[in-house]
C-alpha cells in the first residue's frame, strides 16, 4: 500500500497492511531545512519554501504525511492579531507567537466576512496545492485548525479566559460560538485546497487546566459543532492529561482521537473500547529528540502493544530530532506494525 492508501484507509476503518507512521501536527526537521537551505524564521510566509519543507520529512525518512502550517497563529492572524515572527533569529527554532490580544471579557468577536482572504490563509491554500502536486499521489496531506477554546486563549488573555469560564460562562459560550465558525471556515479552505485530513487541536483544554465537568459543559458542545462542520477525516487532539475526559473526547464525533505522552494508553483503550481509532502518546521530545535509537524502537513497540492504531507522536516533533531517530521511528513501525 502507499502511505496515502494506508493512512486514509485507517481513518475510514478499512483493512490496511500495517499501522501507519504519521501525524496531524508539526513534523519538520532541521535536516529538511539544511536540505533546502531554508531558515525557519522565514518559512512561515514563503509558500514554496513551506511546501518544500513540509514534504522533506517524507522524502528524507519515509514519514507518511506532509502537514501545514507549522505554527498556531493562522486563525488569530486572520482575525487581526499581530504576530511575532522572530525574523531576527538566525539559528534557534522559535515558533511565531501572538503579539496582540483582540478580545477582552464581554467583548464580541469580530469575524470578518472575508476571513478566507486575510492573513496567511490564501498562502496556506497555495502551499497545500503545491504539496498535492509534488507528493499528493504518494502521501496524504494533513492540515489543522485550533479548537474554539484554544483559539479563544490565543485572541484573549488566557488567565482572563479561565477566570470568566468559572464566573461568566455565558460570555465564554458566546465567544466560542463565533470561533466555531472560524474553525469550520478555515478547515473548509484547507479541505478545498486539497487537505486529506484535518486535526482539531484543542490543546488548551486538558484536565491539567480545566475540570472534566467544565470540559463537558463549556468545551465539548463547541467541539461537537466544529467537528460536525468539517467535511474531511477528522482527528481530535488534546494535550496533557486526558484520561479523565477521554470518553467525552470520544463523544465529539471525530474519526480518531489523539493523546499525548501524559495519557495512560491502557486505561484509555479500556474506556473507549476497541472500535475507536486511537493515536498518539509517543513522547516527541524525551524519546524522539533526547532518546537513543533503541529508545525509539522500544517506544514504538510499547504503544502498539498498548493499543494505538497508528504511530503518531503526542505533539509536534521538535525540529532538532536526530536523523537516526526519525529513521528508527519509521523502521520500527514497519517492523512492529504489521497487521494480520
Amino acid at each position: 500500500m502507499t502511505p496515502k492508501e494506508r493512512v486514509l484507509g485507517l481513518l475510514k476503518k478499512e483493512k490496511i497492511d500495517r499501522v501507519p507512521c504519521f501525524s496531524g501536527m508539526g513534523n519538520v526537521t532541521v535536516e529538511g531545512m539544511k536540505k533546502y537551505n531554508i531558515k525557519f524564521a522565514e518559512v512561515h510566509k514563503n509558500a514554496e519554501d513551506m511546501a518544500k519543507l513540509a514534504a522533506s520529512t517524507y522524502k528524507l525518512y519515509g514519514y507518511e504525511c506532509a502537514v501545514v502550517p507549522f505554527d498556531l497563529c493562522l486563525e488569530a492572524e486572520a482575525l487581526g492579531s499581530e504576530i511575532n515572527w522572530y525574523a531576527h533569529v538566525e539559528d534557534n527554532i522559535l515558533y511565531p507567537t501572538i503579539k496582540t490580544k483582540l478580545v477582552k471579557a464581554g467583548d464580541e468577536v469580530n469575524i470578518p466576512d472575508d476571513l478566507e482572504e486575510r492573513g496567511r490563509l490564501p498562502m496556506i491554500k497555495e502551499v497545500i496545492g503545491l504539496l498535492k502536486d509534488d507528493i499528493g499521489d504518494e502521501v496524504p496531506i494533513g492540515s489543522y485548525v485550533l479548537g474554539p477554546f484554544t483559539l479563544a486563549g490565543q485572541i484573549m488573555d488566557l488567565n482572563e479566559l479561565l477566570k470568566i469560564s468559572f464566573k461568566r460562562p455565558d460570555d465564554v459560550n458566546r465567544i466560542l460560538t463565533g470561533l466555531v465558525d472560524v474553525a469550520t471556515r478555515v478547515a473548509k479552505l484547507e479541505k478545498e485546497a486539497g487537505a486529506d485530513y484535518i486535526t482539531i487541536r484543542e490543546m488548551g483544554a486538558p484536565s491539567d487546566v480545566i475540570s472534566p465537568r467544565m470540559f463537558k459543559t463549556l468545551v465539548q458542545p463547541h467541539l461537537i459543532k466544529t467537528i460536525e462542520g468539517i467535511e474531511a477525516p477528522r482527528i481530535l487532539h488534546i494535550c496533557g492529561n486526558t484520561n479523565p475526559i477521554v470518553e467525552l473526547m470520544n463523544e465529539c464525533g471525530a474519526d480518531a482521537i489523539s493523546v499525548d505522552q501524559k495519557n495512560d494508553l491502557v486505561q484509555t483503550r479500556q474506556k473507549i473500547g476497541d472500535d475507536t481509532i486511537l493515536l498518539g502518546n509517543l513522547d516527541p521530545y524525551n524519546v524522539l529528540v533526547q532518546g537513543t535509537v533503541q529508545d525509539v524502537e522500544n517506544a514504538v513497540k510499547d504503544v502498539i502493544e498498548k493499543g494505538v492504531n497508528g504511530i503518531w507522536p503526542g505533539c509536534d516533533i521538535w525540529p532538532d530530532v536526530p536523523p537516526e531517530n526519525m529513521k528508527a521511528l519509521v523502521e520500527a513501525t514497519e517492523k512492529y506494525g504489521k497487521l494480520s
